[in-house]
This record gives structure tokens, C-alpha cells and sequence, in this order.
């Protein structure tokens, strides 16, 4: 509880815990789930009723809209634990404000910002032994807002159901990760839900994404709908192209994710005087950078993975590969990141955000 606010969370523990049975050395991303959830219901024009309870099943009819219509949009955030056994988030105001963002888009209602705290925080603290200790390890956090009335008028649900679970994580990506520029399929266009964390936009990339693998690629990265000319996103990162060494990265738009991550990096480079530039970054200069051999980095920036380093990229047929930096941002800026996510560097931004023992 903050500022002295309660919103009457009930609590419904979980009679065992299945944390013995889980092998947190060779966690698969997203397969695991900790002994409970949140779960809190639409009714009636308000949101009521917020429960903690075990981690299982829910019960929708057939007819629920989100089946039939897609309103479903969801968060992705995450917990650490220091050294001293406190746990912290990084920057969930910001997740909380992007995910209401995102409902408003999918008229869905928004969610009350000091009930989703209060939750997470209770959450948090059963479920606090979920939460290892060590650079690498975090427990990944899934919020997510789906329409239930049953129903299948096209029109915006008049209930929902908001949930979070959580996940025990390690590396996002394994292994080297190398990319497409996207020539015919978009991610997102102008007036859409590209900025919105949708379901839909995930479920949209994966056919080409597909296409991609079959090439020996991990990733799109996508380039903007009306001229395919313009590099913006990746799948489930925001991109970064050093030039030289000069950062670029592609403003944010109703195309693309205002992402946490890269938030926390532009602001880490203007600290720490790397020249960087955010604007609109072409596929022409990128190719011709890379020719040059001006063309350093190529990295991602999200919640999931962090900081992933991209090891080259294919554009019409031709295949580029970086060269090994010794003195590489991306490094830099993940160990930065982690050094703050983790407690062990001073948080000169007031990004982390402890979860108080209850």
C-alpha cells in the first residue's frame, strides 16, 4: 500500500508451492509460471473485486469478444532481486501509463494505477522466492487486459477481465540473432495500433517472421509501411544503429512502441555524452554504412531481452555481417541498465522502484 491507499485486495494463497519442482537453470522464456495471479473484473462500468489467487485456468464463453473482435492488449515488465534479497522494479509507472495507453486505443476502460501497484506489489511478495538472486536472473512479469462479454455484435465489450502472471526468466535470446529489413510486410501504418501493445500486432509479425527463420534469419526488422524505405522496429525490440560513433534510433510515432528500454538508453547515452540521434533512419544508409564498414552495432532494446546484440542483417538478397566491437554500446549500455535493475550502481534517474517486505 501507497500514500495510504488500499483498494481491498483479497488474497486466496495457493495451498503448495510447485517452486520445488522447477529447474531454474534451464528455464525456457514464458513456460514456467509462479504459484499465483491477479485477477480483477469489468463489471458494471467499474473495475471491482481484485483477487490474488493460485495460478490456473479461467472459464470465458465461446462468444467472448476477445475471441472474435481482438481487444486484448498486455505489458511486459520485470523484477529483481539485489544482493541483500530486496526485490525491485524498473520504471512500472511507465509500463502502467503505456499499458493504459494502449487501452484507450482498443477502447478499453483504464485500468486504476495505484490498484495495479497495490497488486502487483502483493503479488510480488507471495511470490517472492519465484525471484532469484544473480545478474541475468529476473521474474517476468505479464500484465494483460482481455474483453469478456459474451457476444458477437461488433462493438467494444462492456466487461473485461485484467490479469498478471509471472514468469521466472533468464535470457531472452540465446545464441547470435541476425535480422531481415522487411521489403513487403509491415509491422504497423500510420493511424494504427503499432504504439499500442496489442496482441494483435505480435500475432500479425508471425508469418513473416516465419518466412524470415526459413532464411536463416531470428528477426524482422521493420521499415515503415507507405515506401519500405525507413527502418523502426523490431519484433519485440526497439532498434539501434551505431554509425561511427554516433547512435541512431528511430522516434516514436503511431508506428512504433515507445518501449521503456529505449527510453532508458537514450537518456543513459545523453549522461554518459555518446552523440546519438533520434530521428528517422533510412535502409539506404544503413546498407551503404555498412559497405563502408561504418556500420559498428546493431542492437535491440525491450523489456524481454534487454539489450540483444544483432550479429548482421539481410536486405535484398545480401547478407552483412558486423564486425566484434571491442568497445561495444551495447555491452555498455546493458551492463549500465543491469547495474541499476540490480542495486548495484546509484540510480541517478529514480527509475527503480522497491517492493516494500509485507
Amino acid at each position: 500500500m501507497r500514500n495510504g491507499i488500499s483498494h481491498a485486495i483479497d488474497v486466496v494463497e495457493a495451498p503448495a508451492s510447485k517452486i520445488d519442482s522447477v529447474d531454474f537453470d534451464n528455464l525456457v522464456f514464458g513456460n514456467v509460471f509462479t504459484d499465483h495471479m491477479m485477477e480483477c473484473d469489468y463489471v458494471d462500468g467499474q473495475w471491482q473485486n481484485p483477487t490474488i489467487k493460485p495460478y490456473g485456468p479461467i472459464q470465458l464463453e465461446p462468444s467472448a469478444k476477445v475471441f472474435h473482435y481482438g481487444q486484448a492488449i498486455f505489458e511486459g515488465m520485470k523484477a529483481f532481486k539485489d544482493d541483500e534479497d530486496q526485490v525491485w522494479l524498473f520504471r512500472p509507472e511507465a509500463n502502467i501509463d503505456r499499458f493504459n495507453k494502449s487501452s484507450v486505443r482498443l477502447a478499453i476502460p483504464e485500468f486504476p494505477k495505484e490498484m495495479f501497484l497495490e497488486g502487483l506489489e502483493t503479488l510480488l511478495n507471495l511470490d517472492r522466492d519465484w525471484i532469484k538472486k544473480g545478474l541475468g536472473n529476473s521474474l517476468y512479469i505479464r500484465p494483460f487486459v482481455i474483453a469478456t462479454e459474451p457476444g458477437v455484435s461488433a462493438s467494444p465489450s462492456k466487461s473485461y477481465k485484467f490479469m498478471i502472471i509471472c514468469s521466472p526468466a533468464k535470457a531472452y535470446y540465446s545464441g547470435e540473432v541476425r535480422v531481415v529489413f522487411a521489403e513487403k510486410f509491415s509491422r504497423a501504418a500510420n493511424g494504427g495500433v503499432g504504439y499500442a501493445k496489442a496482441a494483435g500486432n505480435y500475432g500479425a509479425q508471425f508469418y513473416p517472421t516465419n518466412l524470415a527463420k526459413e532464411e536463416g534469419y531470428q528477426q524482422i526488422i521493420w521499415t515503415d509501411a507507405n515506401t519500405h524505405e525507413y527502418l523502426e522496429e523490431a519484433g519485440t525490440m526497439n532498434i539501434f544503429f551505431r554509425v561511427g560513433d554516433k547512435l541512431l534510433t528511430a522516434p516514436i510515432s503511431d508506428r512504433i512502441l515507445d518501449g521503456v528500454t529505449r527510453k532508458s538508453v537514450i537518456a543513459l547515452a545523453e549522461e554518459n555524452n555518446i552523440p546519438i540521434e533520434v530521428r528517422r533512419v533510412t535502409v539506404k544508409e544503413i546498407v551503404e554504412a555498412a559497405k563502408k564498414g561504418e556500420l559498428k552495432e546493431i542492437f535491440g532494446a525491450g523489456t524481454a531481452a534487454t539489450i540483444n546484440p544483432i550479429k548482421g542483417f539481410g536486405h535484398m538478397g545480401e547478407k552483412y555481417e558486423l564486425p566484434e566491437q571491442a568497445e561495444s554500446y551495447a555491452k555498455f549500455f546493458k551492463s549500465k541498465l543491469m547495474d541499476i535493475q540490480y542495486n548495484r550502481a546509484e540510480d541517478k534517474f529514480d527509475w527503480r522502484y522497491l517492493v516494500e517486505k509485507k
